[in-house]
């Protein structure tokens, strides 16, 4: 019944964002190129609060995503919020048309993206803190270790959630939370998702599949068998990965033909 719910008010949103024909019937919606060189057509603004859930940062714009990916959001965050959990803070998705970012991400352009926070709302946000929100790092930098009681029962059970649903290809996470989970549920079959990436101190990046009806959607090569938590692990803990350094003069990736159009 709730899942119903959810994908008819998903529908209700696409209907209501997307350009229509002269037949009235919407102009569906696509993911074309790859993740970090690519557009989102006729996309879907997630509402800025729903249950379970709040946006934050959104006077940067960035909380559009293929119809997909915000029945994704909506659905999680119902079923964290009927775990007991406070709100999920949502943080960038993609574009209103998808394509590169001014700054940060050099993914997030084909609206199959979203970066979700460990932190979690336990009031309603308000309006200063919506647009510059308070970092909660679950790892102490210089160390490279776990802060004492921020990673628990919870912040395990929210990856189960993101992780165990068909939809999702891969699960960028920092390194040493990817050591946790290892430690406490290395034989779960969502560990694999699990993929350990730079930075990531305080949210963690999902990546749905290419959605039906997409046909110029780039895939990403599949993740590697096993469960990431052997040498995989080990070579990203032998030495504190860092983000590369960007160069100034970084331009804007080749996008498809299509994304001009």
């Amino acid at each position: 019944m709730i899942v119903g719910s959810l994908m008819l008010a998903t529908t209700l949103l696409f209907m209501a964002s997307a350009l229509h024909t002269g037949t009235s019937r919407p102009i569906d919606p696509e993911a074309i190129g790859g993740y970090s060189a690519g557009c989102l057509k006729n996309g879907v603004a997630l509402p800025l609060t729903g249950p379970g859930y709040q946006v934050i940062r959104s006077k940067r714009l960035r909380y559009y995503g293929h119809p997909d990916l915000i029945h994704y959001l909506t659905t999680l965050a119902n079923q964290t919020r009927m775990a007991g959990m406070p709100d999920l803070y949502i943080a960038d998705l993609a574009m209103a048309h998808g394509g590169p970012f001014s700054s940060g991400h050099r993914s997030h352009q084909t609206g199959l993206d979203a970066d979700i926070w460990f932190r979690m709302a336990n009031q309603p946000i308000s309006k200063w803190e919506q647009d510059a929100p308070r970092e909660w790092a679950l790892i102490d930098e210089p160390s490279y270790r776990v802060l004492p009681g921020r990673f628990g029962p919870q912040q395990l059970e929210l990856l189960r959630l993101a992780a165990s649903k068909p939809e999702v290809a891969r699960i960028f996470i920092n390194p040493v939370l990817k050591g946790e989970v290892c430690k406490r549920a290395a034989d779960e079959p969502w560990v694999a998702k699990l993929r350990p990436w730079v930075g990531h101190f305080s949210h963690f990046h999902v990546r749905l599949r290419c959605p039906a009806g997409s046909p110029d959607c780039q895939p990403q090569a599949p993740i590697p068998p096993g469960n990431g938590c052997g040498a995989e692990l080990a070579s990203w803990l032998k030495d504190k990965p860092q983000l590369p350094k960007v160069s100034m003069a970084y331009s804007k990736p080749r996008l498809p033909a299509r994304c001009g159009s």
